[in-house]
């Protein structure tokens, strides 16, 4: 048994079995091989990072990322037929370290009779860190090929010694023209098109959401049933359910639509800026959330470009609170478009951060002695509020005396953009600072 398995090529792996009529269609129509694989050919074509290491006979160990219902574990499994590897499937869900360690061990003897393991471990990101860390000694000695499937960004779930250890490849949604091949290949299987007018089949590819498993499902349901005709888009819909759209409140999706909130309302598009707003209050989003986003929104993209801007998210707030959803939701909806509508300047954001950096570099700097309070008769002989000038008595109410430390030159941290009520703010400035000059040519 050991010379056969010391041979130059390892042996094949039988093939795996067809499954059975009774199993479920998404089963039946698992691929057989990495070109059966839909919608990532961008990994597993001649050219992608699959199939570089498929025809090289080698595989790295990798973290499949991606969107539920994409075909991560079928591609784990095809890659292990592959390249001839012998293939064992875990889920941390499920999984300690008990389990592990059997596993481990197995691989081990294994590996001395001239077989690798390639080790699928789904959801691996449940796994806490000490659990990642534990797969470090046997991917770093060649015990297992490790092939872990995440749906969150391995960038905050995995640790950085095991990522630096692994390719992270991301798998893409699905997109239609993927999951119309899928319901071909249903088709074909079934020896029967789906009982869907042309508009029905593309409203059942919609409610997919991206998830090739979710269709399959829902396409079963649809041959389970003798229909006298073929549904209409509004029958499909009343018999089916949309797949719940895929949004954790602390995890990447979250981020990822408030960020692509914030980023429409600042480039001035109304239109997106709703749809990732609908996005997450239709998902559960807390309104409240999105309501101190947008008041952020206001003071760091707006500003005094439109000072009004937060005076409406200030009072969309007021309204959900009093109305509550669903109506006070529409308060929520005149705050975005108000926002995504108004003139942008982030001026006043800008004017925040050099001024909080000049303010830690200079400590404890005394303001000029003109402009301070004179409370006693000692501080009044220091000089405290000597020469000040009261700008209400002054020509223009506006006296131009200086208001920085000595040590220091006046500074420029506000510049208002020319948008907006911004430009007549840019106006007064600009005469403030002509009153000035005139001043220190006086003197």
């Amino acid at each position: 048994m050991a010379d056969l398995f010391a041979a130059d090529e390892p042996p094949a792996p039988p093939p795996a079995p067809e499954p059975d009529e009774s199993a479920p269609l998404a089963d039946r129509l698992r691929p057989r091989s990495l070109d059966d694989v839909v919608g990532q050919e961008h990994l597993t074509g001649a050219d992608g990072a699959i199939g570089r290491m498929v025809a090289a006979g080698k595989l790295a160990s990798m973290i499949l990322w991606g969107p539920p219902g994409t075909g991560k574990t079928s591609i784990a499994r095809l890659l292990a037929d592959a390249v001839g590897l012998r293939f064992i499937a875990i889920s941390a869900v499920f999984s300690g370290v008990a389990d592990l360690k059997k596993v481990f061990a197995e691989a081990r003897e294994h590996r001395k009779l001239g077989r690798q393991t390639l080790l699928f471990v789904d959801e691996i990101h449940r796994f806490n860190r000490a659990q990642q860390d534990g797969f470090l000694p046997y991917v770093e000695d060649g015990t297992v090929v490790l092939v872990g499937a995440t749906t969150e960004n391995p960038s905050f779930e995995l640790n950085a010694a095991l990522l630096s250890r692994a390719q992270v490849l991301i798998l893409n949604r699905l997109d239609a023209a993927a999951l119309g091949r899928l319901l071909d290949k249903a088709e074909t299987l079934m020896e029967r098109p789906l009982p869907l007018t042309p508009a029905a089949r593309e409203a059942l590819v919609a409610t997919a959401d991206g998830d090739g498993r979710f269709l399959l499902n829902q396409a079963e349901t649809l041959f389970s049933i003798e229909f006298d005709k073929p549904l209409e888009p509004a029958e499909l819909a009343a018999l089916l359910h949309r797949r719940v759209a895929v949004y954790d409140k602390d995890r990447e999706g979250h981020y990822n639509l408030i960020s692509a909130l914030h980023k429409s309302i600042r480039g001035s598009d109304p239109q997106a800026a709703l749809y990732y707003l609908a996005r997450m209050l239709t998902a559960g989003e807390e309104p409240l959330y999105l309501l101190r986003r947008l008041v952020r929104t206001a003071v760091e993209d707006i500003g005094m470009a439109d000072p009004n801007a937060l005076v409406q998210c200030l009072a969309a707030k007021d309204t959900y609170d009093f109305l509550g959803s669903p109506e006070g939701e529409l308060a929520i909806v005149q705050a975005c478009l108000y926002l995504a509508t108004a003139p942008k300047s982030n001026a006043a954001y800008k004017a925040q951060k050099a001024a909080w950096r000049l303010a830690r570099e200079t400590g404890s700097l005394m303001p000029p002695k003109n402009i301070l309070n004179a409370p006693t008769k000692l501080m009044k002989e220091v000089g405290y509020g000597k020469g000040y000038s009261y700008d209400h008595d002054a020509e223009g109410g506006f006296s131009g005396d200086n208001y920085w430390p000595e040590e220091m030159q006046p500074q420029t941290f506000y510049e208002p953009t020319d948008r907006g009520f911004e430009k007549r703010v840019a106006e007064r400035i600009a005469w403030w600072e002509e009153q000035r000059a005139k001043r220190r040519g006086e003197e």
